[in-house]
C-alpha cells in the first residue's frame, strides 16, 4: 500500500531529518514509529500525508508515485487526502471553524457532498467519538482531550483507508488515552491501516503488531515485532528511547 524507497529529506543544508528511508506498509497493518525526539518520525508522517516532499527517493501509494506535481492537480489531491487522514500532534493546528459541527463538516463539504450527506456523516462521527454534546461549541474553548476528539473526528468523517497519528496521547488524561486506545484498536480491526508515532508505550499496549525504530541519525535501525522490540530494554536504552 505504502512504499518508501531510499527517501531522504532535509529542512535545509544543515538540518537533515530523514536519511535513506526504505519501508513498505501493508493494507490493514497497525504500525508504531518509535525513536528519540528529533529522529525524523514526524517528518516521515508529513511525507506520507503529502504535506512535504523528499529531495531524494520515491514515495508510492497504491503503486502511484506521490509528488508535488501530482498533488497539484485538484482531482488527485482530493482523492489522495480523502484516502489518508492525518491527526496532528497539536490538535489546535487542525481547528479553525467557529463550531465543532462545522469543523467536522469542513472536509466532507470540500469533497462536494450534499448537505444531507454531510449531516449524516457528522452525526455518525459525533456519536462514535462521544462528543454529540459539543456539536455547537466553539473548538477553541474545549479542553485538550475534547480538542483531540474533534481533530480525530474531522479526519474520520471522510472514512480514510489510512489514519496517521502523530504522538496522539500527548497531554491527554488517562480516561481519554484509554478511549483513544480502544478507538485505534477498533479502527484497525475494521480494516483501517494505522500508522502512529508514539512515546506513550503503556497506553498503546495491544494496538500494534509492528514497530519501526528510528535512530538519532534519522535512519531506520530496526523493523519488527512491536512486543519483541519493547521487551528489548537494553536496545531501547542504548538508543535513548526509554
Amino acid at each position: 500500500m505504502i512504499e518508501l524507497k531510499d527517501l531522504s529529506f532535509s529542512y535545509n543544508e544543515d538540518l537533515e531529518a530523514l536519511k535513506n528511508i526504505s519501508l513498505t506498509i501493508y493494507q490493514g497493518e497497525a504500525v508504531a514509529l518509535i525513536g528519540p525526539n528529533g529522529s525524523g518520525k514526524s517528518t516521515l508522517l508529513k511525507l506520507i500525508n503529502g504535506l512535504i516532499f523528499a529531495q531524494e527517493g520515491r514515495y508510492l501509494y497504491k503503486n502511484t508515485e506521490i509528488t508535488q506535481s501530482f498533488l497539484q492537480k485538484p482531482s488527485n489531491s482530493k482523492k489522495f487526502h480523502k484516502s489518508i487522514g492525518f491527526v496532528f500532534q497539536n490538535s489546535e493546528t487542525q481547528l479553525f471553524c467557529t463550531t465543532v459541527y462545522d469543523e467536522i463538516a469542513f472536509g466532507p463539504r470540500q469533497m462536494d457532498m450534499t448537505e444531507d450527506k454531510v449531516h449524516e456523516r457528522v452525526t455518525d462521527i459525533l456519536k462514535l467519538m462521544q462528543i454529540e454534546h459539543l456539536a455547537h461549541r466553539v473548538p477553541y474553548h474545549l479542553s485538550g482531550g475534547e480538542k483531540k476528539k474533534v481533530a480525530i473526528a474531522s479526519v474520520l468523517v471522510l472514512n480514510p483507508e489510512v489514519i496517521v497519528f502523530d504522538e496522539p496521547m500527548n497531554g491527554l488524561d488517562p480516561k481519554t488515552k484509554r478511549f483513544l486506545r480502544e478507538l485505534m484498536t477498533t479502527l484497525n480491526n475494521s480494516g483501517k491501516t494505522i500508522i502512529c508515532s508514539t512515546h506513550d508505550f503503556d497506553y498503546v499496549q495491544g494496538i500494534f503488531k509492528r514497530a519501526i525504530v528510528f535512530s538519532k541519525d534519522h535512519s531506520i535501525i530496526r523493523d519488527g515485532s512491536y512486543e519483541e522490540i519493547l521487551k528489548d530494554e537494553e536496545f531501547l536504552r542504548e538508543n535513548n528511547i526509554i
